[in-house]
């Protein structure tokens, strides 16, 4: 019997080896990583990785089809933008069907006073800017088409999201009295009356970007609707954002929504809504020259205003350049009129490293400092219900953290209703 139990015992003993000797391929193959098993999630994630990048390559390709049109010129600006000469019917906005087979509208009738504007001051230290970097090259776009700055790749492959490109973050909210959704503001502001317009001179600065996520902007917003789901905007201005764009040039830009910023609208040309009339500007395009701390200011004048006749509302850019129109197809409330005109600065606030963001609003500097060291809005002006352009009577100012960005408004002969505003984020008041 001894020696039949370890006849038993031998190949058992031998088995137990081999098997603790010996990969467990079918359970490597059969079982799902684990945490802490390096080698089999690094596995996993290389044969992943190919058809997840070859998926994300489709939709970056399509996506690009889709936003860039065939164009008859192209032009290479000095700071890597690419304006591509559109045929103006094959524009992105002609891919609605509302537009498909219309013509391009001739600008309405400008509202009433518009050629009474008040001069600036300060010894001939302001001037107008209606100059872009692409225009540098001395080349323009033909009559007949629109100048785009072409989406590329790399666009791209910094948005935080391939779906909503070209979008803002859904629930940003525009209130006034809501400080906690990373959208930090110093704004003026009316809200007595029904609006058709407003126009503004807002002078250009640089800012500074604390985190490659965040943005800073100075626009107009046109407002209507509550501040719920069925808030429409529309926003037109100057911006600095390194994601959307890839560095940190002050850059035109226009905006709108009819749903909060849910699932309509989009910046400049990223969806189908905004007309471009004109061959002289590009949406998204770098501004020059920037205004210099305590040295000449350069700014450019804005306005919008809703067509009497066919309610389209228009955008102009310094005096007597028509950019476009938003049809008044894309809009419920802005249909008829605005309830709120905005004018100022805002800032998006995404806590790097746990405090305030150090992204600068305006200038960077406080509106304390005043003229040639703040940014401000001046000849602040709106467009009553009988098509005059009137100034913007009984304004409200309001910063959301006065420590971080603050205002500071008043009136005078020279820039009629104006205000300074502005700051450098996080600093001793607002850690």
């Amino acid at each position: 019997m001894a020696s039949l139990s370890g006849f038993y015992f031998v190949p058992l003993l031998l088995l137990l080896m081999l098997l603790l000797a010996s990969p467990p391929t079918a359970a490597l193959a059969s079982s799902k990583p684990v945490s802490g098993d390096a080698g089999n999630s690094t596995a996993s994630a290389t044969r992943l990785r190919p058809g997840k990048e070859l998926v994300k390559y489709k939709r970056i390709r399509a996506l690009l089809k889709k936003l860039n049109k065939p164009s008859l010129k192209t032009i290479k600006s000095q700071d890597g933008d690419i304006i591509d000469c559109v045929p103006s019917h094959l524009q992105p906005a002609f891919d609605h069907p509302k537009l498909k087979g219309q013509k391009i509208l001739n600008p309405p009738e400008r509202p009433k006073n518009y050629n009474f504007t008040i001069v600036g001051s300060g010894s001939g230290k302001v001037g107008e800017v209606v100059v872009q970097v692409w225009h540098a090259t001395g080349e323009a776009c033909p009559e007949g088409t629109v100048p785009i700055r072409r989406t590329t790749e790399k666009d791209l492959l910094r948005a935080s999201s391939l779906r909503r490109y070209g979008r803002k973050p859904v629930h940003r909210g525009v209130r006034r009295d809501s400080t906690s959704n990373g959208h930090e503001h110093a704004v003026g502001y009316v809200n007595s009356e029904q609006y058709y317009g407003a126009k503004a001179s807002v002078n250009v600065w640089s800012p500074r970007i604390g985190d490659p996520s965040e943005f800073s902007l100075s626009q107009i917003w046109v407002i209507s609707g509550s501040f719920g789901n069925d808030l429409n905007t529309i926003e037109a201005g100057w911006q600095v954002s390194p994601q959307l764009y890839g560095d940190s040039n002050p850059r035109f830009f226009t905006y709108w929504t009819t749903d909060a910023y849910q699932e309509t609208g989009c910046y400049n040309h990223n969806c189908r809504g905004f007309v471009q009339t004109t061959n002289k500007i590009a949406i998204g395009a770098a501004i020059t020259p920037e205004s210099v701390y305590n040295g000449r200011q350069f700014d450019i004048t804005l306005m919008l205003w809703k067509d009497p006749k066919h309610g389209h509302w228009w955008l102009e850019l310094g005096s007597g350049l028509v950019v476009g129109y938003w049809p008044s197809y894309l809009f419920t409330h802005l249909a008829r009129h605005a309830n709120m005109v905005q004018f100022g600065g805002e800032v998006v606030n995404n806590w790097p490293s746990g405090s305030h963001t150090a992204t600068q609003m305006g200038s960077g500097h406080f509106p304390s400092e005043g003229f040639d060291r703040a940014a401000y809005f001046r000849n602040l002006q709106v467009v009553d219900w009988d098509n005059n352009l009137i100034p913007a009577a009984s304004l409200k100012l309001l910063a959301d953290h006065p420590g971080c960005y603050d205002i500071q408004g008043g009136s005078n002969s020279y820039w009629g209703s104006y205000f300074y505003y502005g700051g450098p984020g996080r600093n001793v008041k607002c850690p």
